[in-house]
């Protein structure tokens, strides 16, 4: 960047963050009309906006900590750790979340921040002198700038919607209400503009492999990723305000077709992002700060700045487990149903990436976790270059990956024809092919006995594939099977508990031994070269089979079945997911402060 183009973009930072920084919900002071028309009637001036709104999606209260890591993460593979308050983020977790959840505050206004910063754009660009009268290069530049403000906008309007329904639109800055005193709009309302306003993008966004971006920065694959992702949300199930109950959305076939065009187009231009062979690299590549190999992430949050409002806590709050006094130190604040474990065949390298089945102790050596203290595994600190205390890792956020797109077609194709297409087969089958690509021998096949058997096999592998992502709980909310994943889960829980059923062979005990822990090896290699005590040859097969009846020698003893506790099923504090209430519990409240500074809010849904 030449010093002159600096300069400007320093100065109208300064000017952003003057007007645009005021947290309280929809009360966001804008330019004045001199300062706006300074701001967009040059293109620097707006790229600097812009990257304001960018800057909405990070950060604690954005994907940062809260959205990812705590609103995000409640489902049938990863859970909060500690016990239920519903004023913290475990009274989420479990879902009996207060009205005075302060976990629940700054996340909803600072998603209306960034929708009020996009707004600006959207509003002046289409008036400014440059975009009327300038060059044609400088008017491409606006309109990718328009694009992506429309973009961030959906999105942030998305992540509201799917977190508490029904919520107040705004489509111009606030400077252009009489009063921003809103009511609620209907969802469907608010999607069918989001849906429009992103086909408009798409025109004005290129593709990856023209821009040469980085996936931190919105391109046309994005663009048409979220565009499936809403209208497959309009296609779905959502808890509704009056009646109060889930309802299916209607003429659902029209979004389906949306979704399914959507990602085809996504999946004709592979010179921008195909599917990486290597599970591992996508999440490694975040953890080390590079793009993976293939590109196979089409959009994350981009983490800098070691503060709170730039940069993200992954790898510190959530991931694998570091001792405080090791050289990482941080990670844990996530637990995997010990359930979530044994949904995973032994040979799909997913399992290793995803789960954490050690922890690094004081002296920066491994050690085997007991069966309930699992953690995410696809972000840890060890694999970043950071060392020492620190919270804030630059670990960027994934939003949307290839892998969604593939199976996002596969569950359009399978709902628009009443059954699978050999393409939705296909795209299905090389998502599942990837994770047993050193095993393909030992790959369940595909069922493809109609639309029921194959959409249960979708349902499947994205439990599979994007474990810890923050995507089972609205997946499950969207299908309308976020209840019966509760009674089944806990009915697989319980079986664990009494070793019975699906999980008679499993160990009542692992033993083993501290060892080294070398973070350039891979997740499979990490976990086999754990030292722990096998019987037979075959050491993969150690979480697999009955446990030896004493503890050998040199080794030490660790529950495994027999950590389970009742309590990890029902209690009133340690219960998985023990508030759930169907017809209520797929929202959030709105935080009661927001409630009380808008006569014409309201906060429904039971709470």
């Amino acid at each position: 960047m030449n010093t002159k183009r600096y300069i400007k973009i320093l100065g109208v930072s300064l000017i952003l963050l003057t007007f645009n920084s005021c947290d309280d919900y929809l009360d966001v002071n804008s330019p004045s009309n001199t300062s706006e028309s300074e701001v967009y009637n040059d293109t620097d001036y707006t790229y600097s906006a812009l990257i304001a709104v960018y800057n909405q999606l990070a950060g604690d209260n954005g994907y940062g900590n809260r959205i990812s890591s705590i609103i995000g993460q409640a489902a049938d593979d990863f859970k909060t750790s500690g016990d239920y308050s519903c004023n913290d983020r475990r009274g989420i977790s479990m879902y009996a979340a207060c009205a005075t959840n302060t976990e629940l505050d700054r996340p909803f206004r600072q998603l209306y921040t960034g929708i009020e910063r996009a707004n600006l754009l959207i509003f002046n660009i289409p008036n400014s002198t440059v975009y009327t009268t300038g060059s044609n290069s400088d008017k491409a530049l606006m309109d990718r700038y328009y694009g992506e403000a429309l973009t961030l906008r959906a999105q942030f309007y998305y992540e509201l919607i799917r977190n508490w329904g029904d919520v107040p639109f705004q489509d111009k800055p606030s400077s252009q209400y009489e009063h921003i005193f809103l009511p609620k709009t209907d969802r469907d309302e608010v999607y069918e503009v989001l849906l429009a306003d992103l086909e408009k993008a798409s025109k004005v966004i290129p593709w990856r492999a023209e821009s040469n971006d980085p996936t931190s920065r919105v391109t046309k694959a994005y663009v048409k990723g979220l565009r499936a992702r809403i209208a497959l949300a309009r296609a779905g199930y959502s808890l509704r305000r009056n009646p109060v109950q889930m309802v299916k959305g209607t003429d659902a076939n029209k979004y389906y077709q949306i979704a399914r065009d959507e990602t085809f187009d996504i999946m004709q231009q592979r010179g921008s992002h195909n599917l990486n062979p290597n599970y591992e690299d996508v999440f490694r590549a975040i953890n080390e700060g590079r793009m993976d190999n293939t590109n196979e992430m089409i959009f994350q949050v981009g983490a800098f700045g070691g503060n709170s409002r730039t940069d993200s806590k992954l790898g510190y709050y959530n991931g694998l487990r570091h001792n405080a006094a090791s050289k990482w130190n941080g990670g844990g604040g996530l637990t995997a149903l010990p359930t979530y474990f044994y949904e995973f065949n032994r040979y799909d390298q997913r399992r290793d990436v995803t789960i954490n089945v050690f922890e690094i102790n004081a002296d920066d050596l491994s050690q085997v976790v007991k069966i309930d203290a699992l953690t995410d595994g696809k972000f840890r600190k060890s694999w970043t270059k950071v060392t020492g205390p620190s919270q804030n890792l630059g670990i960027n956020w994934p939003v949307l990956r290839f892998a969604d797109v593939l199976l996002m077609y596969a569950e359009a194709e399978n709902e628009l024809n009443a059954g699978p297409t050999a393409s939705a087969i296909e795209a299905l089958r090389e998502v599942r092919a990837r994770a047993f690509s050193q095993n393909l021998s030992q790959m369940p096949e595909v069922n493809i006995g109609g639309h029921d058997a194959f959409f249960k096999e979708i349902v499947q592998e994205r439990l599979l594939e994007f474990g810890g992502e923050s995507i089972r709980k609205y997946d499950l909310i969207r299908w309308n099977l976020l209840g019966d994943v509760v009674t089944q889960t806990r009915q697989k829980l319980q079986r664990l508990l009494d070793g019975t059923g699906e999980y008679v062979n499993v160990p009542k005990y692992i033993y083993y031994k501290v060892g080294s822990y070398t973070p350039s090896q891979n997740a499979q290699q990490t976990v086999l070269s754990l030292d722990t005590y096998f019987v037979g040859t075959d050491k993969g097969n150690v979480f697999y089979a009955p446990s030896a009846a004493s503890t050998p020698t040199g080794y030490t003893r660790i529950n495994w079945q027999t950590a389970m506790v009742a309590t990890m099923i029902n209690d009133e504090r340690k219960g998985w997911m023990q508030y759930y209430k169907a017809n209520h519990s797929e929202l959030l409240p709105i935080f009661q402060d927001i409630i009380n500074t808008n006569y014409n809010l309201t906060q429904d849904y039971g709470y």
